[in-house]
């Protein structure tokens, strides 16, 4: 069954405005917000909890299959600073958000990050850690580069973002 609404993802280093976009993305658009975080958290897809980072150390197996039915229906946007394990099929369209380095460090300082997980996501965003991902997962066509600095960008984004998912639906109009 051709799915009546694409499926985005909104990846990149914890800090950049993935869940700002994805929640005035789904907003704006209808389509349903879906934060791994929160299903990692309350659908326990984890096989425990990281002291070090602060975090939940994700089963990624518990997890594709807690959201695979609802991402097969279409119209879902994937918020996760990882995006490699999503089956290319479920993907349409692939968001790498991107900052500053000053940025992001004030953005994780002010969330409190450990020093180790604070440096970890600072070295990764320096090294396009996320972005590299996106493009070895995926193909090219559909990995888009954003910066998220400013709110003036955050909304050109989602303009953007808006623009490509009404063409997207004009494109697969006849498929359905």
């Amino acid at each position: 069954m051709a799915r009546t609404s694409p499926n985005i993802i909104i990846t990149g280093t914890p800090g950049v405005g993935k869940t700002s976009h994805a929640e005035q993305l789904a907003e704006r658009t209808g389509l349903k917000h879906i934060s791994i975080n929160t299903i990692v958290k309350d659908r326990e897809c984890h096989e425990g909890w990281d002291e070090e980072y602060q975090s939940w150390i994700v089963d990624e197996d518990k997890l594709l299959d807690a959201i695979e039915d609802e991402v097969k229906q279409g119209g879902c946007i994937i918020d996760w600073h990882a995006c490699d394990l999503f089956p290319k099929s479920w993907i349409d369209l692939v968001v790498v958000l991107r900052v500053d380095t000053a940025t992001l460090y004030d953005r994780l300082t002010a969330r409190k990050y450990p020093e180790v997980k604070l440096q970890e996501n600072i070295d990764s965003e320096i090294m396009q850690v996320l972005l590299d991902e996106a493009r070895e997962s995926y193909d090219e066509e559909i990995v888009v580069e954003l910066q998220s600095a400013t709110a003036e960008e955050m909304d050109s984004n989602l303009e953007r973002i808006e623009a490509w998912l009404k063409q997207w639906k004009e494109n697969n109009a006849a498929a359905t």
